[in-house]
């Protein structure tokens, strides 16, 4: 049986490989319930894109559709061909009873699992396989996962697997000790110091990853995790084009590698990790990459590019991208940007909300919001093409000018379910703001948004409120994020005497930037953030768990687009199971604006989005868990805890 929107979308266990999947009946764009899992691919404009129901088109991955059974094969004959080291790896983490309720998410150990047969499995078990290079002569391996299915404790499960294979078999050459791990700017890259084996709150120990008494042998290896910002560099041409007097001239390939490495800098054949890998391309050959800016075309080419000079210089073993949209541009359309070749393993969006691992999308109108309410519902899906809508949003209209009357009447129809939502959290005694966040096409866009809210046309009065509205200026929030550490701490409040205090520009960026990565979090910066405006995509370090609702402004021509919209308002904030079941509870996100003609969703009209629970965001070990919540599902046990149990019992 078909149907256009679904019940419920929860259908497998985080725990176990998709069963069944929610499959997309093209022609008359409707969905079934088909067994047994999807097949690894994306989906892209049809080429119908101009219309709010464009059915799209499904492009299959064939090379992890070739790699999916055989590791399964491999898996299910007990990893043969691998080393010990690896063997108890591989055993403890799919130990159930040592993990109880704490397990790893199936595709955490899919991803790691398949990076590691492509090392270690026997030749036999690999025959016909190739896997693609970027043009290069490093090895690029690609892990394609979703947004909130927990991709830094795979890294840090690769990382473990190569330092304590290393530092077991020191003449084995297909590991290493020393790993360097990119991430794309600031924020990221102090999540990602959980990597280092020596934090306060590594995830080896948080998250068990590496049995106790293997923990100092982890600690004899490295892990250096650098903004990408570090590997670049001036060129002759622009030290040039400079009036100074310093004729120095570009740094050799051996200065660079020893600035970038640091106390890593004499080490030989090192493991890269990228985060957010898509922002790590080469421009394709007799390619202008026209449509994209030269700042993001810049930090591509100077983040593989730096790599290249890393591999010249020390040698790179490998390199492991880890991305929820792996694509680059090609130069000609945006609808044409093309898929990493080189990836291995894909659990994509569709999967991840099929497993629970994110947050459900509903399109929602509530009935008593306005008279025929429900009449709207056709255009809300892509309020960005309708007639009405387009050309107003495309011309550089004033902050001042008002919105077309169907923007203005989805956020009014949106902001009343978030209304409700709001009223529902604080009779429960959350303290903290459900949040609305706006993706807009053009700054224009934003700035009328923002005015609108301020001048309480949108007509919802509690989310007018300018003090608890954020409106990013991704040109300051850019600076902020290009830094290596963070400026000085810094605080709102004002001068003794009543005055108010005066950042710099670099403290105005950094308190930006403090606010966009605390939305949501109590007693931060950013704790009574509930509506936040922005241009184009939010920058990855953006992962608020209290999103409840979004509005999406813009033309969204593929999936991809989707994807990185939609998937910065999913994260989880709770990890309990529902015992009758075994599946996860749904937490759900209320999305204007986006189309959803290929990507299932509920239409729940009475279930109004639960308030997080508090442990979940005041986790000790951050705001970035994303495998499980800091206490166990029903059992009370904090991670402390967990980590002195661990350490008692000796495996």
């Amino acid at each position: 049986m078909s149907q256009a929107t679904i019940d419920r979308l929860i259908i497998n266990s985080p725990y176990e490989e998709p069963a069944q999947h929610w499959r997309y009946i093209r022609d008359s764009r409707t969905f079934s319930l088909a067994e047994g899992r999807r097949p690894a691919g994306y989906v892209v404009a049809s080429g119908a894109s101009q219309a709010f129901d464009d059915p799209g088109e499904f492009v299959e991955i064939p090379l992890v559709n070739q790699i999916r059974p055989r590791v399964k094969a491999w898996r299910e004959t007990g990893y043969p061909g691998v080393t010990g080291i690896t063997r108890r790896l591989l055993e403890h983490w799919t130990d159930e009873e040592e993990f109880e309720s704490r397990r790893f998410f199936f595709c955490q150990l899919e991803a790691a699992e398949t990076l590691i047969w492509l090392r270690e499995a026997p030749d036999a078990n690999k025959v016909g396989i190739v896997v693609p290079t970027d043009g290069r002569s490093f090895e690029r391996l690609c892990a394609k996962m979703a947004t909130g299915s927990g991709k830094t404790v795979v890294m840090a499960m690769l990382i473990a697997w190569h330092i304590l294979n290393k530092t077991s078999y020191p003449q084995d050459t297909r590991f290493s000790k020393n790993v360097l791990v990119i991430a794309p700017g600031l924020t990221v890259r102090s999540r990602l110091a959980v990597l280092e084996p020596s934090h306060a709150e590594n995830y080896y120990e948080a998250f068990r990853i590496v049995p106790s008494h293997m923990l100092d042998k982890l600690r004899q290896g490295r892990v250096i995790v650098r903004n990408w910002h570090a590997l670049n560099w001036e060129t002759e041409e622009k030290i040039a084009s400079k009036r100074s007097v310093d004729k120095r001239g570009a740094k050799s390939d051996e200065a660079y590698v020893r600035e970038v490495l640091g106390e890593m800098a004499n080490a030989r054949n090192i493991l890269i990790i990228n985060d957010e890998a898509h922002h790590a391309w080469r421009v394709p050959p007799d390619s202008k990459v026209r449509g994209v800016a030269k700042s993001e075309r810049d930090q591509a080419t100077k983040w593989v590019a730096g790599l290249d000079r890393i591999n010249r210089a020390r040698g790179a073993l490998t390199c492991y991208d880890f991305s929820a949209t792996p694509f680059a541009p090609t130069g000609r359309r945006s609808t044409e940007d093309t898929l990493f070749e080189w990836i291995v393993s894909d659990f994509g969006l569709n999967d991840a909300i099929e497993a629970g691992l994110v947050k459900t999308p509903r399109v929602v109108v509530r009935d008593d919001a306005v008279p025929g309410a429900r009449d709207y519902k056709s255009r809300l899906y892509h309020i960005y093409n309708d007639h009405e809508v387009k050309d107003d949003l495309n011309r550089k209209a004033q902050p001042h000018e008002p919105l077309p009357d169907l923007v203005l009447n989805g956020y009014y129809l949106l902001g009343y379910d978030w209304r409700e939502t709001a009223k529902a959290w604080k009779e429960a005694g959350f303290s903290t703001p459900p949040v609305m966040i706006t993706v807009a096409n053009r700054t224009e866009t934003a700035a009328r948004v923002k005015n609108a809210f301020d001048r309480g046309r949108v007509l919802i009065e509690q989310l007018c409120d300018p003090k608890r509205t954020l409106h990013i200026d991704s040109s300051v929030l850019d600076k902020a994020e290009t830094t290596e550490e963070p400026i000085a701490a810094i605080e709102q409040t004002g001068q003794p005497d009543g005055r108010e205090r005066r950042f710099t520009k670099d403290q105005q960026a950094e308190w930006l930037r403090l606010q966009v990565d605390t939305v949501g979090q109590t007693g931060k910066p950013g704790e009574q953030i509930q509506n936040v405006i922005s241009v184009g995509m939010l920058s990855e370090g953006w992962d608020a768990k209290t999103v409840t609702h979004i509005m999406g402004l813009r033309a969204f021509s593929s999936q991809l687009l989707c994807e990185q919209v939609v998937g910065r308002g999913l994260r989880r904030t709770s990890y309990d199971i529902n015992p009758a079941t075994g599946l996860f509870e749904p937490e759900y996100v209320n999305i204007f604006g986006v189309p959803f003609t290929f990507l299932p969703h509920e239409s729940h009209e009475d279930t109004i989005p639960k308030p997080p629970k508090p442990r979940a965001i005041a986790s000790k070990l951050g705001q970035n868990i994303e495998m499980q919540p800091n206490t166990l599902p029903g059992r009370g046990k904090t991670q402390g805890n967990v980590r002195k149990m661990a350490r008692r019992r000796r495996i």
